[in-house]
């Protein structure tokens, strides 16, 4: 007899199908935060949950367009689609004070375009 039977004989609970997944449920909250267990506490936690998520995700290649950019190093990206290697932030690849920078050029070339 194999194992699964003789077991199912012995005990009810594992005659369910239900408990026998193969695979595991996963986490309901902490994502990728879960190999910390319970240390560190929960508000550290939810902010390393933050950046490695944004660190970890693919960004839109401003270059080719492709959903690609992903983390090399410290502010270190590259697309791999074109291959190309960008400087960026830490954890994401447009910090907030860039996309401020950027879109402030943006507007002034626009106004001086008008102008003309």
């Amino acid at each position: 007899e194999s194992t699964v039977a003789i077991l199912a004989q012995a005990s009810p609970w594992f005659s369910s199908p239900a408990h026998r997944c193969a695979m595991g449920k996963g986490t309901k909250k902490v994502g990728i935060c879960g190999k910390y267990g319970t240390r560190y506490g929960a508000t550290l936690r939810k902010l390393v949950k933050k950046i490695e998520m944004q660190s970890k995700a693919t960004y839109l290649c401003p270059f080719c367009g492709r959903t690609g950019v992903k983390r090399e190093a410290g502010g270190i990206w590259k697309c791999r689609g074109c291959k190309k290697v960008m400087a960026g932030g830490c954890w994401t690849l447009a910090t907030p004070a860039a996309v401020t920078v950027r879109a402030t050029i943006h507007r002034l070339k626009k106004l001086q375009a008008e102008a003309k």
